[in-house]
């Protein structure tokens, strides 16, 4: 298979028709298109319906989870509904299969890695917040155990792990991803994990047993100097 993947792509309607042209090349060179969160800005019904207008011109099966931005206006639900209602494949501790290959993923959270990794003690708030972390972790791990594919893809918007969000300012990497994900990871090992999040990340790491994890934010690939806005993985 081979594997479009960006994440961060914040579709704004004054660019609709470049990005129509730009993505739409994605037909002819991947055989799926992974899309790692934050599709819109600030996470309103408007918004989606630009990033539908794009995903019309896409042919290829898309599969994506939402992102911190999708997140912010509280319409999750409803932009999650209409991007299943129009054939997305939106996954959120589910699991999906195209050709062979598993698909798992979640949004994910934050909460830092380990060994600073917070925990839940303390106040009600920060047992809160840790709960959440934790509960995104179970759904990952979930999503990756329900599918029975001999290769599987991992896809969050958070990182996983530390190394991928190397080169943004190191006092917030605790709000950049989780080593509660990661664990998910080396439990079911995917043949690869995908995320977003840190515009100013690390491209390529591999997790403690070698698990290769990709920060596809759409900032990272255009530093990298891709082509398109898609990074291409051969599986």
């Amino acid at each position: 298979m081979r594997l479009a993947a960006v994440a961060d792509i914040h579709l704004k309607a004054e660019n609709h028709e470049r990005d129509i042209q730009q993505f739409s090349v994605v037909n002819d060179l991947a055989d799926a298109l992974v899309i790692a969160g934050d599709l819109t800005n600030h996470g309103n019904p408007e918004e989606m319906k630009v990033v539908l207008g794009l995903l019309e011109h896409i042919r290829i099966p898309v599969i994506a989870v939402l992102g911190n931005h999708d997140h912010e206006s509280g319409h999750q639900d409803e932009i999650a509904g209409m991007l299943r209602v129009a054939g997305v494949h939106l996954l959120d501790g589910h699991c999906f299969e195209v050709d062979g290959i598993g698909f798992a993923g979640t949004k994910g959270f934050c909460g830092g890695f380990a060994p600073y990794e917070l925990m839940p003690f303390g106040e009600q708030g920060i047992k809160t917040f840790v709960e959440v972390a934790e509960r995104e972790a179970v759904k990952l791990d979930y999503g990756l155990a329900q599918t029975h594919a001999a290769k599987k893809v991992s896809i969050t918007h958070y990182s996983p792990i530390k190394d991928t969000i190397v080169g943004e300012p190191e006092p917030i990497f605790p709000f950049l991803g989780s080593s509660r994900l990661e664990r998910a990871l080396e439990v079911h090992k995917p043949v690869l994990a995908v995320h977003g999040h840190a515009h100013k990340g690390t491209f390529s790491a591999e997790t403690k047993s070698g698990v290769r994890v990709c920060n596809v934010a759409l900032p990272i690939l255009r530093q990298r100097g891709e082509e398109h806005p898609f990074a291409i993985f051969n599986l």
